[in-house]
C-alpha cells in the first residue's frame, strides 16, 4: 500500500511541475531587443522584425523597448536593464541579442558598460548608432539626452573611456556617409567591434533596407 500511494504522490509531482517546466523552457532562437532612437518608438521595427520573422524567428522571440526620448538616457539604459531581465525571464534564455538605431546606441552601450549588461548580451548591433555622439543634438539641446548626445559631453567621455566593446558581447555596426544625422559619420564606428562601411545609406533609411537589415539578421 505504502509502494501504490508513494507511486501516486510521485505521479502527481511531475503532472504538477510540467507546467512550470514548460513555462521556464527556452525559445527556438536568442531573443532579440529592438532599442529605437531619438524621437522613435517601437514601429520603426516593423520591417526588420519581418526580416527576422522571414528567417524563421517568431513575434514570441523579438521584442521593441521604448523610453522617454526627452529624458535621460541613464535612466533609459536601467529601463533597458528591466526589460532585458524581463525578455530573459519570459523566454528562459540567459542572454538576448540587442539591435539598436541612432541614440539607442548611447543607451545600449550605457546599458552593457556602465550597466553590467555585457553579462547578459550575446551580440549588440547598432545601425547608424550615436555611439561616441553627433554635432546634430545641437538643435536639442533643451532635452537632457541631446546634450548627453553631444560631441564632448560627460555622457560621451564616460562610454568613450576604457573598452569601448566591453564582455563577452560580439560587437557589429554600420555607418555611412550619407547618414546626414550622425555627424561625423564615423562616429558610430567603435573600437574592437566589425564596423561594417555601407557606400550611401540615409539615416532612417536603416529601418527599412532589407538587405541591411538580413546583415544583422545574420550576424546574430
Amino acid at each position: 500500500m505504502r509502494r501504490v500511494l508513494a507511486l501516486v504522490l510521485a505521479c502527481a509531482a511531475l503532472v504538477f511541475a510540467a507546467p512550470a517546466t514548460q513555462a521556464h523552457a527556452a525559445t527556438a532562437h536568442r531573443p532579440v531587443v529592438f532599442v529605437h532612437g531619438y524621437t522613435g518608438s517601437a514601429s520603426n521595427w516593423v520591417t526588420a522584425e519581418s526580416v527576422f520573422m522571414a528567417a524563421g524567428y517568431s513575434s514570441s522571440e523579438l521584442f521593441a523597448y521604448e523610453y522617454n526620448s526627452y529624458g535621460n538616457n541613464v535612466s533609459n539604459a536601467q529601463g533597458l536593464a528591466s526589460f532585458v531581465n524581463q525578455v530573459k525571464s519570459r523566454t528562459g534564455w540567459s542572454k538576448v541579442d540587442i539591435v539598436n538605431h541612432s541614440m539607442g546606441g548611447l543607451v545600449s552601450l550605457w546599458y552593457l558598460k556602465q550597466l553590467g549588461g555585457a553579462g547578459s548580451v550575446a551580440h549588440l548591433a547598432s545601425l547608424a548608432g550615436a555611439n561616441h555622439g553627433t554635432t546634430a543634438a545641437g538643435a536639442c539641446l533643451v532635452f537632457v539626452t541631446c546634450q548627453q548626445m553631444y560631441p564632448g559631453s560627460s555622457f560621451i567621455a564616460t562610454l568613450s573611456a576604457g573598452d569601448e566593446t566591453p564582455g563577452s558581447t560580439v560587437y557589429h555596426t554600420w555607418y555611412s556617409p550619407c547618414d546626414g544625422v550622425i555627424i561625423p559619420y564615423t562616429s558610430t564606428v567603435l573600437s574592437g567591434a566589425t564596423n561594417t562601411y555601407v557606400a550611401c545609406e540615409n539615416h532612417l533609411t536603416y529601418l527599412t533596407d532589407t538587405i541591411v537589415l538580413s546583415q544583422v539578421r545574420s550576424f546574430v
